[in-house]
Order: C-alpha cells, then structure tokens, then sequence
C-alpha cells in the first residue's frame, strides 16, 4: 500500500481557526467570534473524524511524532550527524560541514540575489558526486532552468527538473525518486488541494512546509525551500514556518555589488550567525576564500575617518573597515548608519561627547561598514568612535591601524569574545598597531604576537589618548 503522503487525497472539509484563542468557524471572518479579534482567522484542514480525536491539526501530523520510549539523558547514546558536502565550500560552512539527511533548510532574500542560481550549482556538485538530486520550480518552466544552467556552464547537468505547483503531485515525484535533495523554489508557490486558500497564503505555505517537513523525516531526505521576503527583509509567510525547519539561511547583500553573504540565522545542526562570502560571475556564485580582502581599504594613503575592525563572524574573525564623516549640520543634525545600528550610533555619540569631551551636536555623523556587511555586534563600538574622532579633527590613523571593543555608557571598554584570534588575524593580514580592551591584551608571559604592536585601554578617554599620540 502507497504511503499516506502519495495516495490520491480526497478532499477534506477545512475550517478556520482563531490564532489568539483557538477558536473555530466553519468560514471566513474578519473578526473571531469566539475572542473578538481581528483578522485572526488562518484555514486549516480539519481533524479526521476517526482517529483524530480533539486533535485540530489532523491525523496527517500524527506521524511526525514517532512512537519512543522513556530514556534518560545520561544513557541516549550520542552520535556525530553525518553530513554530505554541498561541493561549494562557502555553503558548506554555513551549514556546519554540510546537508544532513532528512535535514529540511530554508533559504531567504531578496528576488534576483541568488538564491536560485546557488541552489542550482549546489544540486549539480551533488549530483555529480553521486548524489541524485531534484529541483522543483515553480516559479519557472523547465526551459527557463536549462537555459540558466548552460549560462552556468552546467551543460551536462544530470539533476532532474520539475515544473509542478501542487503538493500532492510533488510528494508523490519525491517519493518515487527518492532523491538526495529536493530543492523547491519556491515554497510560496507551492499549494495544497487541501485548502481553498490562494498559493503564498499563510494557511498553504504552513500546510506545505508541514508536509514537505513529515517527508522529510520519514523518507531521509534533505528538502530545501526557497523563501520570499516581504518589503521588511523578513521571510513572508508565517513566523512559524522558521520554528518548523532545522536550519535558516538568508541571501544578504546588495544586488548592485558582486558579492553576496549567506548567514545562518538558525541552524539545529552547526553554529548560528555563521556567514559564507560568495561573489556573482558570469558562471554563477564564486566562494571568497579571504573576504577581509573585499571590505577592507583600497586607498594608496591612510584618509580621515576610516578605521579598521576586526569584527566575529560566527567562527570567522573577518576585517571590515568602517567609515565615518563628520560635517557641518543645520539646527537638526542627521546620524546616518549603513550597515550598523543607528540608535547605537546615537548612544557612542553621547558616550562620546560625556566621557571623552567630543561634541557633535551640531554637526552630520554619516557611518557605513564598506562591502554592504551588517556588523550586529558591540565590539564594533571603539572603532566607530575612533573613525567619528578621525573624522572630525581630519586626521588620518596610522596604517596598519585596528580597534575593536565594546563601549559601555560609563565611558568603560568592555572585552570582545574571542579576542586573542582577532589579533592574530590582523597580524597575518600584515596590520601593525591595535587598540583593544586591557582584558583582550595578551596576558604576561603569554607568546607575543608576532609583527603587531598592541596598546590595551581600559576606557574611551585612554583610548583617544593613545591615538592622539600616534598622529
């Protein structure tokens, strides 16, 4: 007998339930009778009649949930998850070494960075590495693929295609195929006979992505789904959609510069915020194999305002240089940031002006992270403050000048995580002089680093000290 997910499903009777109270309504309302909210009402296929019991999620949802004994922690014997590289190094770590069977991945960001193109190349490394792999697209025709593929220069490509929006008729090609890895590009095109909902509603993306997840689990293999991202950059559809996946990537970067940035945002498998540095070719994504290359200055003489960070990138200690320009405002002052965040910018200005006797108050401060990389976080506060300073007296830092640290509102440099590989970075990068926190400083009788003279602070005001007298 065929599985429960390939047999030919008649229709089942939906109805839609309240998402703040539970409640249900055999239609459609704008506001719960049951709680009185609005716009709370999500289609569901309702529960089996026998078997499901006061289940409202159905009986397709139970097998999710094998049967398992009681065991105690001490005694489950824990094993190392085999994974099966991607062929593209750079994907390979932000996923942590690799796919992982049954492992179910979704990708997000904007339309035309990506997504499709890199997916395509990955498909094709694991098919040509003994792995069968099947691209499902919905949102082009076979043709459209294949064509890509030869600008790819993947003209012998043997991964099998599928041009198909219906779920039940996917599931069913999965199951006799039973690939490797299903890309399907993209979920919000994807839509259940199930439901009377438009595809890229919340109700058919969640009933899809459930789907698709229970095959998955039950079969072995791994399913990537392509996610849009609404005008916010947040991936569209339900926030839950997140939670059901093992892992989270998101395409960032802007599509008018070459290079791209995948970030893992969550990942069950490896570690989170870990980032993979591609650039765009005529033959598709390219990894970076040193991407402190591509943020960092290309000016032939040190210029006011600039300052380079060595910021953590997951695993990866990576150098970014952060412009700052300080000029002349009217009566309303603007504080721009690119890449950082701006209430922070506004935080390092009156820590600035309180602890180290640096007033902007009536002037513009523009800050933007060169390369379009998104530093999230604080160690990144000491050398924004230094190229604010930079700036506003128009004189340069030495070259082969680093800083990192975090700035708290008394004016203290609080230590960066894993400081120590952040120095050697910038050492094997050919830097000379650091400033850091005291606590980031090599301790005594530790082996020195080679080639880097480092100058540890212990607040702001020491900080700008020390620079003054590197001029």
């Amino acid at each position: 007998m065929a599985p429960p997910y390939t047999r030919a499903m008649a229709k089942e009777k939906t109805l839609f339930v309240c998402s703040e109270c539970g409640g249900t309504s055999p239609k459609w309302l704008g506001r719960c009778p049951s709680c009185g909210a609005w716009n709370t009402l999500i289609e569901q296929v309702a529960a089996a009649a026998a078997g499901g019991g006061n289940n409202r999620f159905g009986a397709p949802y139970a097998s999710l949930a094998g049967s398992a004994e009681l065991a105690t922690l001490s005694e489950i014997e824990a094993t190392d998850i085999e994974r099966t590289p991607t062929g593209l190094d750079e994907l390979d770590r932000v996923l942590g070494g690799g796919i992982v069977d049954g492992g179910v991945t979704l990708i997000g960001g904007d339309p035309g960075i990506g997504k499709s193109t890199l997916l395509l190349q990955a498909a094709d490394a694991l098919q040509r590495a003994g792995q069968n792999a099947l691209y499902v697209t919905g949102e082009e025709s076979g043709a459209q693929v294949a064509l890509r593929s030869r600008r790819l220069g993947l003209e012998l490509s043997q991964v099998q295609v599928l041009a198909e929006i219906q779920l039940e008729k996917i599931l069913a090609t999965l199951d006799a195929t039973r690939p490797a890895i299903a890309v399907i590009d993209s979920i919000q095109t994807v839509y259940s006979d199930q439901l009377t909902s438009a595809p890229g509603s919340v109700a058919q993306v969640r009933e899809c992505a459930a789907h698709l997840t229970r095959f998955a689990k039950a079969s072995g293999t791994a399913v990537v789904l392509v996610g849009h991202v609404t005008k916010e950059g947040a991936l569209a559809g339900p926030r839950v959609l997140e939670h059901m996946v093992d892992t989270v990537l998101y395409f960032e970067g802007d599509t008018h510069s070459s290079f791209r940035l995948v970030r893992a945002i969550k990942n069950r498998f490896g570690a989170v915020n870990e980032i993979g540095v591609f650039a765009m070719t005529e033959r598709g994504l390219k990894g970076v194999a040193n991407p402190s290359a591509i943020f960092l200055s290309q000016h032939a003489e040190p210029v006011p305002g600039s300052v380079v960070l060595v910021t953590l990138e997951g695993t990866r200690p990576m150098l970014v240089e952060i412009q700052a320009l300080v000029d002349n405002g009217g009566p309303s002052p603007r504080r721009l940031s690119v890449g950082l965040d701006r209430d922070r910018l506004a935080m390092l200005l009156a820590v600035l002006h309180r602890h180290a006797g640096v007033a902007c108050m009536d002037q513009d401060v523009f800050v933007n992270a060169v390369g379009g990389v998104r530093i999230t976080e604080p160690a990144a506060d000491l050398a924004v403050m230094l190229a604010i300073t930079s700036s506003l007296r128009g004189k340069p830092l030495p070259k082969g000048f680093i800083a990192f640290g975090e700035v708290g509102l008394a004016g203290e440099v609080r230590p960066a995580p894993r400081g120590q590989e952040r120095l050697r970075e910038a050492a094997k990068l050919g830097f000379s002089v650091a400033v850091v926190p005291k606590a980031n400083a090599p301790r005594k009788g530790a082996k020195e680093i080679e080639g880097l003279t480092i100058h540890p602070v212990e607040r702001i005001e020491e900080a700008m000290n020390v620079v003054r007298g590197l001029d």
